[in-house]
């Protein structure tokens, strides 16, 4: 079994069971959407796979070993990259700010392009799903979010437009970065 098929294997079965907060479909549909939007840009499966697998230590009990084991430490870096320090012993809402800026910092840290790619194909499945829901409820849909204030979402996602910029030549940048000026509603 090639490594992709086996990494799509291992998240279906990781998130089992798991549904998307907003819209309840499947979860895994996400992180195949993510490497699907990955799959884009590269034909690396390290990287592809990664973007399936990007979720699953992060929401799931799986180790950053175990990804290391069946998947080698490449797979397990850019998994990495991704994956934020939730603090389980606090609510999501008070952490949310110090978990994003952690994670930019990774971003602005990175050193080659694959993880760039990896964090445009989940943002850019996150933003479709943002934007669907703007369409569906306006303004009022960032009240289910941890982050409830619109303000600080667009800090984030627009940061992350800035800083995957050298991906620009890629129609997924160019989608993303389109999307966060729609769902934000901002004109520069």
């Amino acid at each position: 079994m090639d490594k992709l098929t086996l990494a799509i294997e291992f998240a279906t079965k990781a998130h089992d069971g798991m549904v998307r907060k907003k819209d309840k479909t499947p979860y895994i549909l996400h992180p195949l959407e993510a490497a699907t939007i990955v799959g884009t840009m590269t034909s690396d499966q390290d990287v592809i796979s990664a973007a399936v697998l990007h979720d699953v230590v992060e929401d799931t009990e799986i180790t950053l070993d175990e990804i290391e084991e069946l998947f080698g430490n490449r797979v397990r870096k850019l998994v990495e990259s991704e994956t934020e320090d939730k603090r389980a012993d606090l609510p999501p809402e008070d952490t949310w700010k110090i978990r994003k800026e952690e994670s930019l910092k990774v971003l602005k840290n990175a050193e080659n392009v694959d993880v760039l790619m990896l964090w445009l194909g989940d943002k850019l499945a996150n933003m479709r799903s943002f934007y669907r829901i703007w369409k569906a409820e306006g303004e009022s849909m960032w009240q289910s979010f941890n982050q409830k204030d619109p303000e600080q979402q667009f800090w984030y996602y627009n940061t992350i437009a800035e800083l995957t910029a050298p991906l620009e030549k890629f129609s997924a940048w160019q989608e993303y970065n389109e999307l966060v000026k729609i769902v934000f509603r901002k004109d520069n």
